[in-house]
């Protein structure tokens, strides 16, 4: 049962690979084979498929059979059409050969037409391209005549379109092709044309500078004399101190230099005049820059502009070692400055960021400080006053025309104030070779007038105000000498040079007069006190120019006000005003005055001990018995000196006077008690002290005369009041008042001091024991001699006394 079984299924198994083969393409019945090789039964499936094909072959014959009779008649029908299909092949034969023969001149026709057709289309491309490619040489034919007339900037603009519009039209054509190989090289062209002329700008605008700056400051100079014109006119109107903040009208408005500026063509505009060439063609500058604009290469020319500018901006500033010398190397040094700082002020408002603001203040805070160092440098070479006021002018002017472009110059204004303290040293230095001339060349005499002429021209040099003096009638005498006019005008003189430099600073007018009256206070307290100082210790000064000078000196002491007075008018300023500076004359004159009247002193004093050096005692005199005595004939000289010297001091202050007085009766009676207390003298007599005594009394006579008005009663006499105690001391020998009276008010003899007379006491003593030999066997000699002790030992105890 089991073998039953599985012959059916190999039996089912080959009935589907049967039926599988007889559905499938043959490409893929190779796996339905193979499943049937690999199977064991293979002899019974060749035997199934024989039997199926038998069943088939018989369908196919079943079929052909059906179908013969069919087959038959279609052969019979194909015999027939055969010979229809003859003569339709004849028919047709002889139709195309019609056919080609009539289609032959409608060929030609038509490859006519063909012909024209193509030349149709190619002249309407020729015409479409030409229409292209003309803009492109007519472009390029306007770019080379650009190129050669040296348009730059417009032909870089026509080599943009050419580039961008053009040649992309065109289509690829070899001309194209070549012109935009070209088209890079004639940019670089342009730009290397473009920065060689800008080259050749800076080369220029380096050598105008000069010409640019002085064009400029011309108009300045130009405008500032214009505002000087109507402020003096103003200040005749009106009265009074101005403004400190006050600036020239000026200032706060550009000024123009005049300078020619061509300016670029556009693209389609040309120019038919280029304007007025003066000194500065600015093309090169915008050429240049609108060609790196376009270029896309801004940002390097800016930079190469601005490294540029600055190299030359440092040449420009270096000054000549030699500025100094001439005002003219200054000019030519701010000439330059200024031409370079207004082409950059031109450049800054044109190119519209080429410079900037910024920059242009960072150069001018670098050119501003280089230019006061060099101006401090090089003006503290100079010694010429004159040269110091020109330079403060042109720095003024060189300020004034900057300041006009909108620089800051406060440093250049605060350098000048600078200047001023060397400008002032300078009029210092002048001033005290002038003073020193003038004092040497006076001959210390009052100046006689002879005419009412003289007079007034005088008075018109110094402000004399003498009612007494106009009074009397010519021909009369001035009080002072010539160098009082001369040194009053030279101090007016000095206030001038003063004022001139104090011009222009833009100071009030209370800063200029406090200025001059601090100048002027230097040239009187250390100039002019020095020169009288100097003219004074000078040697030969006798005592009538020392008494001139004290007359000089009153009369410029009673001046100042006068010069106060000056200053005010000159400046404007009201003496009265707060906080305003005083003039230092008075106290200057009044310590040449005293130094004066000490020289008197000293000067007299001296002469009195040339006299005295002519004193020659005899210490050891014997007193005379009978006879008056007489003065010594040096103290009669003297004494005739002093009258005539006294009589010279008529014009001199009375105080003056009398104290040169009251000096010279001190003086001589502290060297006579010198002479008696000299050490060098070891004995004196009684009757050296009698003469000397005769001496003192002629001192006093002339005393009593009053050589010198001004002496209440007897009070010139006090100068000898100590020697004539002294001397009626010993000449009376009343020692016994004055050792019962001493260290009372009411004392005779309260100026004789004890060590004084101990000293006198002990020199006669000394006297009296080596002169008289045979003192021991005189009684009178004895008790002399005796008194003589007692009282030196009655002295030495009264010191001991009072000085314990």
């Amino acid at each position: 049962m089991c073998t039953n079984s599985v012959k059916c299924d190999t039996a089912a198994e080959h009935e589907r690979i049967l039926r599988e083969i007889e559905s499938t393409d043959t490409n893929c019945i190779g796996p339905t084979l193979r499943s049937v090789y690999d199977g064991q039964e293979h002899g019974l499936f060749m035997e199934k498929l024989d039997v199926r094909i038998r069943n088939h072959d018989r369908e196919i014959e079943k079929m052909c059979n059906h179908h013969f009779q069919g087959f038959v008649d279609s052969i019979t029908e194909l015999l027939k059409v055969r010979g229809e299909a003859q003569k339709l092949k004849s028919q047709v034969t002889e139709t195309n050969r019609r056919l080609q023969d009539d289609g032959k001149e409608l060929i030609s026709s038509m490859e006519e037409l063909k012909q024209c057709r193509v030349q149709q289309r190619n002249i309407a491309t020729t015409i479409d391209k030409l229409t292209h490619c003309l803009p492109v040489l007519e472009m390029y034919s306007r770019l080379q005549e650009q190129m050669k007339a040296k348009r730059y900037y417009p032909a870089l603009r026509t080599l943009e379109q050419l580039e961008q519009k053009c040649l992309p039209r065109a289509g690829q054509y070899r001309f194209c092709s070549i012109m935009a190989e070209n088209i890079p090289k004639l940019r670089t062209q342009i730009r290397d044309t473009a920065m060689s002329q800008l080259r050749d700008f800076l080369e220029s605008i380096r050598k105008h500078s000069d010409k640019i700056g002085e064009t400029a400051i011309k108009q300045v100079r130009t405008i500032t004399h214009d505002v000087k014109i109507n402020r003096s006119g103003e200040r005749r109107r009106r009265r009074g101190g101005g403004d400190g903040g006050e600036r020239r009208a000026y200032n706060g408005a550009i000024v123009c230099c005049h300078i020619a500026i061509v300016e670029e063509e556009e693209e389609e505009e040309e120019r038919e005049g280029w304007g007025r060439w003066d000194l500065v063609d600015f093309s090169p500058v915008y050429r240049c820059l609108h060609i790196y604009t376009v270029l896309g290469l801004r940002d390097v020319f800016e930079n190469y502009y601005r490294k540029q500018r600055r190299k030359q901006a440092r040449l420009v500033l270096q000054p000549h070692s030699n500025m100094h010398e001439t005002l003219e190397g200054y000019r030519r040094y701010f000439n330059q400055i200024v031409g370079f700082f207004v082409v950059e002020d031109h450049v800054l408002h044109t190119t519209q960021g080429l410079v900037n603001r910024a920059y242009v203040e960072e150069l001018w805070e670098m050119a501003l400080s280089k230019i006061v160092a060099a101006l401090r440098t090089h003006s503290s070479y100079c010694d010429d006053p004159n040269l110091v006021l020109d330079l403060k002018n042109l720095i003024v002017l060189f300020a004034d025309t900057l300041q006009g472009y909108g620089f800051p110059v406060t440093h250049l204004f605060d350098m000048l104030l600078e200047m001023r303290e060397q400008y002032g040293e300078i009029l210092l230095k002048r001033w005290n070779l002038t003073f020193r001339q003038i004092l040497d060349q006076d001959n210390y005499s009052p100046i006689p007038v002879s005419t009412e002429q003289e007079f007034r021209h005088y008075t018109s040099q110094f402000p004399l105000q003498d009612p007494e003096l106009e009074k009397l009638s010519f021909p009369k005498k001035l009080p002072f000498s010539e160098f009082v006019p001369k040194v009053y005008c030279q101090l007016k003189e000095f206030i001038y040079a003063c004022l001139k430099y104090s011009e222009d600073l833009h100071l009030s007018s209370t800063e200029v007069d406090d200025m001059i009256r601090k100048s002027t206070n230097l040239l009187l307290t250390r100039t002019l006190s020095h020169c009288l100082q100097y003219a004074i210790k000078k040697k030969n000064v006798g005592l009538a120019e020392l008494v001139q000078v004290i007359i000089n000196t009153t009369h410029l002491e009673q001046s100042c006000h006068f010069l106060e007075e000056f200053i005010s008018n000159i400046t404007n300023v009201p003496p009265d005003t707060v906080n305003a500076t005083k003039l230092y004359g008075t106290s200057t004159f009044k310590d040449a005055r005293h130094a004066a009247e000490a020289e008197i002193y000293t000067s007299l004093n001296a002469k009195i001990d040339q006299f005295l050096q002519l004193a020659d005692y005899d210490w050891l005199a014997a007193v005379q018995g009978g006879g008056a005595l007489t003065a010594s004939d040096y103290l009669i000289d003297l004494i005739a000196f002093l009258k005539s010297t006294f009589s010279v001091f008529t014009n001199l202050p009375g105080k003056v006077a009398q104290t040169a007085c009251m000096s010279a009766c001190k003086h001589i009676s502290t060297s006579l008690m010198q002479l008696l207390l000299d050490p060098e003298v070891r004995q004196i007599s009684m009757g050296a002290l009698h003469q000397l005594n005769t001496d003192v009394q002629e001192c006093e006579s002339f005393a009593r005369a009053g050589p010198v008005a001004g002496f209440q009663g007897d009070t010139l006499l006090l100068a000898f009041s100590d020697l004539r105690q002294l001397l009626e001391l010993f000449v009376q020998w009343d020692w016994s008042t004055y050792l019962a009276d001493y260290g009372k008010p009411t004392c005779k003899y309260l100026r004789v001091n004890p060590h004084t007379a101990l000293a006198l006491l002990e020199k006669m003593k000394e006297m009296s024991r080596k002169n008289n030999v045979f003192a021991q066997f005189r009684k009178t000699d004895r008790d002399r001699q005796k008194l003589i002790d007692t009282v030196i030992k009655q002295l030495r105890n009264l010191i001991a006394q009072h000085h314990t």
